[in-house]
């Protein structure tokens, strides 16, 4: 038997809408059995009060508990979902069903994509954003890297991690233990998880030497080209995909990634699309507001508007740029790529048919 990936895009009409995976299992299109990850985007604020992620996530958990006749721990054993929040501007909310698939053809000539899931152990609140989790990543990243079947780091071309972050409830949980969390903002502890897991990314797969605890969010030399990480309420743990060519594997599916240098840089996108050739199938990216202030030497104000939170500027302006270059709304773009790319750009992976 040869392993083959597939990737469903579903549109969503709200974060509690399943019927569009519910009736791909019904009709044969997908076996629940085969679902080994799910990445989606909803209309929530991206913040943390976003509630949207947990919702979505809770409801699919729910959709396979019933279609595979398993308990929910069961679900949360063998499926890595990751839900951001956020589709300011135009951006459209959809899932994207990520299966792994046992077949009887032969593999595939070549390179094809690849999918390994991992998860780190549960993190305490004072081990979010600090060296626990990025150890502890970089090791969840390496057994992942494994189970794909991915020959080495430059096979892989995405990296996708949900992470938590921190509560007032975790913050004051942990001091009644006498132990100090890494902050006490919570919306800045978004920050420092994404920014750690994006360096756990890197320290696995050598694009950095060390990941030093107090480089996160500060040393921005240190950055991965295909890390994306996404911090939400709903979990403890980080659940880790990883996306990349291998051989042995079946399918017509391939996925290349480059680096925006900035949220403008459309070249980026279309770079990849030339070196894919083929009927794009999926779009996944990091967005990020300039810390200069700056995009090519025109000053920007979302990182002074009090209303509204940079990331969700950031998320609008770069899904228009590549909604403009790939002529498609149903983008997964994530905002905050602290390390994930250089300061003010991003990675951008794109899933195609050979």
């Amino acid at each position: 038997m040869t392993r083959r990936t597939r990737v469903l895009r579903l549109p969503t009409a709200g974060p509690q809408d399943t019927a569009p995976l519910a009736a791909a299992i019904a009709a044969g299109d997908v076996d629940a059995r085969s679902i080994v990850a799910i990445v989606g985007k909803t209309e929530g604020n991206g913040c943390v009060n976003d509630f949207t992620r947990g919702y979505a996530t809770l409801a699919l958990k729910l959709l396979l508990a019933e279609s595979l006749s398993c308990p929910l721990p069961e679900i949360e054993k063998r499926v890595a979902i990751v839900m951001s929040g956020g589709t300011e501007g135009g951006l459209s909310p959809h899932l994207l069903i990520f299966c792994r698939e046992e077949v009887s053809s032969p593999a595939s000539p070549g390179l094809r994509l690849a999918i390994g899931v991992g998860l780190t152990r549960p993190f305490k609140p004072e081990e979010i954003g600090r060296a626990a989790q990025i150890e502890e990543t970089a090791a969840a990243v390496t057994l992942a890297l494994k189970d794909a079947g991915i020959a080495g780091p430059s096979d892989v071309h995405f990296v996708q991690i949900k992470c938590p972050l921190l509560t007032k409830e975790r913050i004051e949980e942990a001091a009644r233990r006498g132990a100090v969390t890494a902050t006490d903002e919570t919306y800045h502890s978004m920050a420092l998880s994404r920014g750690a897991s994006a360096l756990g990314v890197a320290l696995a797969l050598g694009e950095i030497g060390e990941a030093p605890e107090e480089a996160v969010c500060k040393d921005w030399s240190l950055f991965s080209r295909v890390a994306s990480t996404s911090a939400g309420v709903e979990l403890l743990r980080n659940e880790i995909v990883v996306l990349g060519n291998a051989t042995g594997w079946a399918g017509d599916l391939v996925i290349g990634h480059d680096v925006m240098k900035d949220a403008i840089d459309a070249e980026a996108a279309r770079r990849v699309l030339a070196s894919l050739g083929g009927a794009t199938v999926a779009v996944l990216a990091k967005a990020e507001a300039s810390p200069t202030g700056e995009i090519r030497g025109r000053r920007h104000t979302m990182l002074d508007d009090s209303d509204i939170h940079s990331t969700r500027h950031a998320r609008a302006l770069v899904g228009g740029v590549l909604a403009g270059a790939i002529g498609d709304t149903m983008l997964y773009v994530s905002g905050g790529a602290e390390h994930q790319g250089p300061a003010g750009g991003g990675p951008i992976a794109i899933i195609g048919r050979v």
